[in-house]
């Protein structure tokens, strides 16, 4: 089992554009989802109807995501503005 064990530290996340990246990615979806729609009946014929709800699905689940990653975005920046403060970061039972 030791040979499983890490011999190094994790490196750190790699950050991005996360907000503008889950942006583009559901605006694709909803395009997608728009572009397909003149197809309805073609797709219904074939019985790939559910690419059609896929793409909607995904616009839909795209808008949860883009709601999570700016209240992300939200509290990364709170956290470096607390730190370049000089507040603290700990929690109350760390103080007491």
């Amino acid at each position: 089992m030791a040979k499983w064990t890490p011999q190094h530290e994790a490196p750190e996340p790699l950050e991005g554009p996360v907000v503008a990246t889950i942006t583009g990615g559901t605006i694709l979806w909803f395009v997608l989802f728009l572009v397909q729609l003149p197809f309805y009946g073609w797709f219904d014929d074939h019985g790939h109807l559910w690419w059609v709800w896929t793409c909607l699905a995904g616009g839909g689940l795209g808008l949860i995501g883009i709601w999570y990653v700016r209240g992300r975005d939200a509290a990364l920046k709170r956290h470096a503005a607390q730190q370049a403060d000089g507040g603290t970061t700990g929690t109350r039972a760390e103080s007491l």
